[in-house]
């Protein structure tokens, strides 16, 4: 990516990790009065590499950032990294809703979801509508929000910059981060083995459409 840029409003992004260029490129992008809500990998709320930390700390002093929201794992079936929503809002005083310009909601979801199969989990519909919910009620004038131990928290910048800009929503609602539980040597072997086992699968596979051609061949 180009290194001068008129996107690059917030910080340069690294040239190894795309997050921080895609934020810049939706709020660049955004009308006045915009706002966007998108998917990035949640080490995009802690990362300090090349400058992340700056560009972050530069989006919340600059009061973009309206809502974070975590999200359980085994939501997507291409990735098993852990994945967070972002909204962000060009002018939280603009007078549709109320003024958010001190303070930033985070949502914690990580308990939500239910398992489809070993692999895959899906937000239920009441899931769904319960962090809609939650969003609406805490920027709506007329909202009925409150802070729930464990699920998500409205916390003003003030304490944003004392946790140094992190946006974990565990930190501020109350419940551990995934992070600290994380041992590379158990994951690492973890998905070795389920490697091996889809090897073994894909072979076994490809033995029965093997043996099948043979016969459409012989009875030919």
């Amino acid at each position: 990516m180009p290194r001068k840029d008129g996107r690059w409003q917030y910080g340069v992004p690294p040239t190894g990790n795309a997050n921080y260029a895609w934020i810049q490129h939706f709020l660049y992008h955004l009308a006045p009065n915009g706002q966007a809500g998108f998917v990035l990998a949640k080490g995009s709320l802690t990362t300090k590499t090349s400058g992340e930390g700056d560009i972050r700390k530069a989006l919340v002093e600059n009061n973009l950032i309206d809502c974070i929201v975590n999200l359980p794992a085994k939501l997507f079936l291409n990735t098993q990294i852990p994945a967070s929503l972002w909204f962000m809002n060009r002018n939280r005083t603009n007078g549709k809703y109320r003024d958010r310009s001190k303070d930033i909601l985070f949502i914690d979801a990580r308990n939500l979801g239910y398992l489809i199969n070993r692999r895959t989990k899906e937000l239920s519909q009441d899931d769904v509508q319960k962090i809609a919910e939650t969003y609406h009620n805490w920027r709506n004038p007329d909202g009925k929000y409150e802070d729930i131990a464990g699920f998500c928290a409205s916390a003003p910048i003030s304490k944003v910059a004392e946790l140094d800009y992190v946006l974990t929503p565990g930190r501020y609602v109350g419940l551990p981060d995934d992070e600290d539980d994380f041992n590379f040597n158990e994951r690492f072997t973890a998905l070795k083995a389920e490697l091996e086992e889809q090897l073994k699968e894909e072979a076994r596979l490809n033995e029965i459409i093997s043996a099948n051609l043979s016969k459409i061949i012989t009875n030919e």
